[in-house]
């Protein structure tokens, strides 16, 4: 299967490629009343805004397209039925990913050139619960991350990227789900893998990164990388180490530094 990201991703004369930034703080940004999240009960739950306010989703999407992304995510992070079960949204959860991902593609569609084509990463999140920690078992985890690539799949996404890792073992229980749902659709989509380092220069487990290659290196990903947690510049070892020992292209997506308290106010220096 032909894949216009990975064309683009190995592009001798294009070595970059810029993701959007954050979902979560610009949905705050557009102070959203409990209405717009569907009533009070489901007021925190960012993807349901997919069904319940998709304008405010779109236009995410659309500010970063305008200043110049070239991949944007969907707005799926919490997208698995573990997660949205917390708002008795559970059954909703392929629905859910699959209108996240049609929405998202509408908007990159207006921003689409032949020179500068534009993508949509279905996102994939580490859920609320680490099976290496015992929070959940492998095939709970399994189940539901099978319904969410489902939906993403079904909508349309070009790419998937399994983000903020912070359990290997989570990693590959997504994984396992990714490849059963390409099994089943007969034809695959590109693959990232990125993981979250920590400020104690480890995952959230302990596992540090020269681990994480070893364990991956094995399986049929496009991309691995960083992202959260951390600014640029506690990311820098990392990186290093990635861009001499992964087989993989690598990825680098920051947070905005660490926030600092100033007066009271969460501040990114």
């Amino acid at each position: 299967m032909t894949s216009l990201f990975l064309e683009r991703l190995h592009h001798p004369e294009k070595p970059v490629i810029v993701f959007d930034g954050g979902m979560g703080t610009q949905i705050q940004a557009q102070n959203l009343t409990a209405e717009d999240f569907g009533g009070p009960e489901y007021e925190g739950c960012n993807e349901y805004l997919v069904m319940t306010k998709p304008g405010a989703i779109a236009q995410v999407h659309r500010n970063y397209l305008a200043a110049g992304a070239d991949v944007i995510e969907t707005d799926t992070f919490g997208g698995t039925s573990l997660v949205l079960n917390e708002y008795d949204l559970g059954h909703l959860a392929y629905d859910i990913n699959r209108r996240a991902v049609e929405l998202a593609k509408s908007v990159a569609q207006e921003f689409s050139t032949p020179d500068k084509p534009r993508f949509v990463a279905g996102s994939i999140g580490p859920g609320t619960r680490l099976p290496t920690l015992l929070h959940i078992d492998f095939d709970t985890l399994h189940r539901a991350y099978v319904e969410q690539v489902r939906g993403l799949y079904d909508g349309g996404a070009d790419l998937l990227i399994v983000e903020t890792c912070q359990d290997v073992l989570q990693i590959k229980v997504a994984l396992g789900a990714i490849a059963q749902v390409f099994t089943e659709k007969g034809a695959r989509l590109p693959l990232v893998v990125s993981v979250t380092m920590e400020t104690m220069g480890t995952m959230l487990v302990g596992t540090a990164i020269d681990a994480v290659v070893a364990i991956l290196e094995r399986y049929p990903i496009d991309v691995l990388g960083l992202n959260c947690a951390t600014g640029p510049d506690l990311m820098t070892e990392h990186i290093r180490y990635l861009s001499q020992h992964s087989p993989f292209t690598i990825s680098c997506i920051p947070n905005a530094g660490l926030p600092e308290n100033d007066g009271g106010q969460a501040v990114y220096h």
